[in-house]
């Protein structure tokens, strides 16, 4: 993708009010019903003012707010905290056929944030992808395991980062949470293996699970 390109697409994307690669702001609002504006910042600000603060909230008809300012942010943030319907995700830029461009070309794509050179055409470098978009997309690979038998490594559950054994249930079946009574975990999560866990237990990447219902 040619640096045009991919500039115009950001501004796209941005203009409908996604943010990639970015965080929510730091910033604490809360719209009132008298009281005027009370503005504080825990941090020293370089963007943005008290009074550019207040000309931006009567942009927008807001005349009695509170605002605290956590981080040096710049006025398009700000405003992106009052509009309030912005999405921050992230993203990974992919290029590929790097078999058809000069080695220095290469480097040069693969130095920029975010990015990864590959070439489908020569498989190069496609399980640094697949791991790249397991990392951005934040997944987690789950085993199961029947009583008596060795874990299922052919069939994972997939599911985001953080999830706890609750959510393994759901995802095998909608009832398997009422008639949950413990579970036994083996891998990272654990402090020895198996280790017998209820409903709130957090999973990590590439456990194995037995659930034991009632």
């Amino acid at each position: 993708m040619p640096p045009r390109e991919r500039s115009l697409l950001e501004k796209e994307l941005e203009s409908v009010g996604i943010r990639l690669n970015k965080h929510k702001p730091n910033i604490y609002f809360k719209p009132k019903k008298g009281g005027g504006i009370s503005f504080n910042s825990t941090v020293t600000l370089t963007q943005c003012s008290e009074k550019l603060v207040q000309l931006i909230l009567h942009e927008y008809k807001i005349f009695n707010a509170e605002v605290l300012f956590r981080e040096d942010c710049s006025p398009d943030e700000f405003i992106d905290v009052i509009v309030g319907n912005r999405v921050y995700m992230p993203c990974l830029y992919v290029y590929n056929k790097i078999d058809q461009i000069s080695m220095e070309e290469v480097d040069r794509l693969a130095r920029k944030p975010n990015s990864v050179v590959i070439s489908c055409g020569m498989k190069l470098n496609l399980d640094y992808l697949l791991e790249m978009l397991w990392e951005y997309l934040a997944l987690t690979c789950i085993y199961t395991k029947k009583r008596g038998q060795r874990p299922d490594f052919t069939d994972a559950i997939i599911l985001r980062r953080g999830a706890s054994v609750e959510h393994v249930c759901h995802r095998i079946h909608r009832s398997l949470a009422s008639q949950f009574k413990y579970a036994l975990v083996w891998g990272t999560s654990t402090k020895y293996s198996p280790q017998r866990v209820g409903l709130t237990h957090t999973m990590e990447h590439e456990d194995v699970i037995q659930i034991v219902k009632k």
